[in-house]
């Protein structure tokens, strides 16, 4: 498995706590995989960004720059020319500046009159929509004011991403809801920032980024020394215990965040046939679908959990072996069909590869939406022995509420016929579990009682807008 790479996105190398040992410094960076760090500049009457242009950017190809105007500063600006410089940098920097930031309120320190402080964050976010770059926020017990100012501002035009997040679920919630990012801290690893954790547990990956915010915030278990990108691996270590994910999975989550929203992205998309998650291996045979779930992710992206698994052709039985690659027994607690479709669309398919794995010693996992005998027009499940857990998306209570939510165009065969797949795959395959998306308004327990008493099957509940 390759090394996971990291981004730090919020760094200040330009800080004096730095200039004795700044190479030192991104050297153990490298060698702990951060593969690209975000050095924030915040401006300074004296000195602009000076330290950063010629002490970091000129001499590390791998750190890319944040432009900006801390609130504490905003004091001193008295012309435009601070806009003018970060316009001019950011149009020479061929490039290397990829944001506007840190920018934003901080009512805790006051060190800029807030009234101030509104007109320097309002300039920059006009700033950031004129050069389409997104924005690096700083709030501090300022939400209500900063979140006013950024709808007002249509920071949706440019996104970006509210560093060293500290706020509330429900500040949370409201940023997501604006298409902004969270970026995360050590602040995660305190013994004392359980709430700040509830946090991370509930907001979705996919909007996650890491930072160090060094020389400040140094992860447990350097807690109290000077933070530095190195440590930024401590901080995805934590999300990684706390969102059930592997580490491997957070570095690559949110190294393309990251890049996505950054502009760091030079890569060429190419669809995952197989793709790890957590410890399984997952399969994706297929983007087509029986149905059309109105909760479905694929509308909005083709990504899961950092996966790309849009298909331009659907493999065929060498490819999957190819891309599953030697020794998948020993690699993987187990292996599942579930890629961006339905998998038992491709029944033959997934046979021929499942019984080959069972014969390596893989265990098997199909995740299904349990339509497959009204697709191929007879009863499956005992072609499917070989299967050692069935996964069906139950998703209703009944018939009528399914298919308000699931578009399907087997209409009232749909219902029963999960029902008769649930039963029929009990007597084939050893787990058979029954699982419904949190979709507002379900009624889950309903769900429950269809699945464990009715049926007798394992019932498993998924957070809604979350894939993977």
């Amino acid at each position: 498995m390759e090394k996971p790479l990291f981004i730090d996105t919020h760094a200040h190398l330009d800080d004096s706590r730095f200039g004795d040992d700044r190479a030192e410094v991104v050297a153990r960076a490298k060698e702990a995989g951060v593969h690209k760090i975000i050095s924030v500049g915040c401006w300074s009457r004296k000195k602009g960004f000076k330290v950063l242009l010629d002490e970091v950017l000129s001499y590390y190809e791998f750190v890319y720059a944040a432009l900006g105007i801390h609130p504490h500063e905003a004091k001193e600006v008295t012309n435009d020319e601070p806009y003018e410089l970060i316009k001019k940098l950011a149009l020479e920097s061929k490039g290397r500046a990829v944001a506007i930031g840190e920018t934003g309120l901080d009512y805790h320190y006051d060190h800029s009159p807030r009234d101030k402080q509104k007109e320097v964050f309002r300039r920059q976010l006009a700033l950031a929509r004129e050069l389409s770059l997104p924005v690096i926020i700083h709030t501090r017990e300022a939400e209500k004011d900063t979140l006013e100012v950024l709808k007002e501002e249509g920071v949706n035009e440019t996104g970006g991403v509210f560093h060293c997040f500290s706020g509330t679920l429900d500040m949370a919630k409201k940023a997501l809801d604006m298409g902004l990012h969270l970026s995360f801290t050590g602040v995660i690893t305190f013994p004392n920032a359980g709430v700040l954790r509830e946090v991370v547990k509930a907001v979705p990956i996919e909007s996650m980024l890491i930072e160090t915010d060094c020389p400040y915030l140094a992860p447990h278990p350097n807690r109290g020394k000077r933070n530095e990108p190195a440590f930024v691996v401590d901080t995805a270590k934590a999300i990684a215990e706390i969102k059930r994910l592997s580490l491997e999975d957070v570095a690559r989550i949110t190294t393309r965040n990251a890049e996505d929203l950054f502009g760091l992205n030079k890569r060429t998309e190419e669809a995952k046939i197989a793709y790890p998650i957590r410890n399984a291996l997952y399969l994706n045979l297929t983007n087509r679908c029986s149905n059309y779930c109105t909760f479905c992710a694929k509308f909005k992206s083709y990504t899961v959990k950092g996966h790309y698994l849009k298909l331009s052709e659907e493999p065929d039985f060498d490819d999957v072996i190819r891309a599953i690659g030697p020794d998948p027994e020993d690699k993987y607690e187990e292996i599942v069909f579930c890629g961006f479709g339905e998998p038992l669309i491709r029944l033959d398919l997934v046979k021929e590869v499942g019984m080959y794995l069972k014969r390596r010693g893989c265990r098997i996992r199909i995740d299904t939406d349990g339509l497959a005998n009204l697709v191929h027009k007879r009863n499956v499940l005992p072609e499917l022995m070989f299967v050692d857990v069935i996964s069906v998306s139950l998703n209703a209570p009944d018939s009528e509420t399914y298919q308000k939510l699931i578009k399907t165009p087997f209409g009232d065969n749909a219902y029963p016929a999960i029902l008769f797949f649930l039963r029929e795959a009990k007597k084939h395959i050893s787990k058979v579990v029954a699982s419904v998306v949190t979709v507002p308004g379900l009624d889950i327990e309903a769900c429950r009682k269809v699945a464990e008493d009715d049926i007798g099957v394992a019932f498993r509940v998924r957070e809604y807008n979350t894939v993977g």
